[in-house]
């Protein structure tokens, strides 16, 4: 059965290309949160180093440094930590969100949809399986970025509860990035999570944030623009199962696979 469900969205500057002053700053951040306010803690992408293509340099294990501050997190606050880095794994570079929890097991999703403007496609390996996660009884499935851009992949024909994507999206596609979250939360009736960093990045790119909550009627319930801060806020799955009762879009979905 589903509980309410709390969630703390981190939007924050990133130091470009600097791990160790990322783990500094955002532990000063984590520390406004108190143990067991919160369930979930959500990060930006790449949120050790910016989006950088720099993966010869920067790439780590996957239960590497980022994975252990975010379980030390995990561990203190007792609620799942998740965003991406840029990892390694047998010779390859991966865009890869972790899930990660109080206990210190983690899932993890790789990105599926690299981004050809920025070159990431010859970077990165893309991801070729969905996450589907459990907390509190909520089924949960994040996605990174560009993912947004691309409504099959994110398709609720699993019977998910709450979309999540970690992003750093560039203020000048603000429009598109508000807009695309409040789709994706209609045309599947969920929750709908956007955490997008703020600040000029290294190849000079500005970000507004814009970090976002719409509700499973698109709706927004929290839009935050050019500020850092961790945003908390608790999420009601009654008032969503009784809209999709009473709204039975998802039943009418065109049936077909991705391949």
């Amino acid at each position: 059965m589903k509980e309410q469900l709390t969630v703390s969205l981190l939007q924050t500057e990133l130091a470009w290309e600097d791990p160790d002053a990322n783990f500094q700053y955002l532990h000063t951040m984590v520390q406004r949160l108190q143990p067991g306010q919160t369930d979930l803690l959500v990060l930006p992408e790449m949120f050790t180093t910016g989006f950088s293509m720099n993966a010869p340099e920067l790439a780590e294990p996957t239960q590497g440094k980022a994975y252990n501050w975010m379980a030390e997190k995990a561990a203190a606050l007792q609620a799942v930590v998740t965003g991406s880095f840029i990892a390694e794994a047998a010779g390859q570079y991966y865009n890869r969100l972790l899930w990660v929890r109080p206990d210190g097991t983690f899932s993890h999703y790789d990105k599926r949809h690299l981004f050809t403007l920025a070159g990431e496609e010859q970077v990165y390996r893309p991801g070729r399986a969905h996450l589907l996660t459990e907390l509190k009884g909520w089924a949960i499935m994040p996605l990174i970025c560009y993912d947004l851009r691309f409504p099959v992949w994110s398709r609720n024909t699993m019977g998910y509860d709450l979309l999540i994507y970690v992003a750093n999206w560039p203020s000048k596609r603000r429009t598109a990035w508000k807009s695309l979250l409040a789709a994706r939360a209609i045309e599947n009736q969920v929750y709908t999570i956007g955490v997008n960093r703020v600040g000029e990045d290294g190849n000079g790119y500005p970000h507004s944030g814009d970090t976002s909550v719409f509700d499973f009627a698109g709706a927004p319930l929290l839009q935050a623009a050019d500020v850092e801060s961790v945003f908390t806020l608790t999420l009601d799955p009654e008032k969503q199962d009784q809209f999709r009762s009473n709204l039975r879009f998802l039943d009418d979905q065109d049936a077909f696979q991705l391949h």
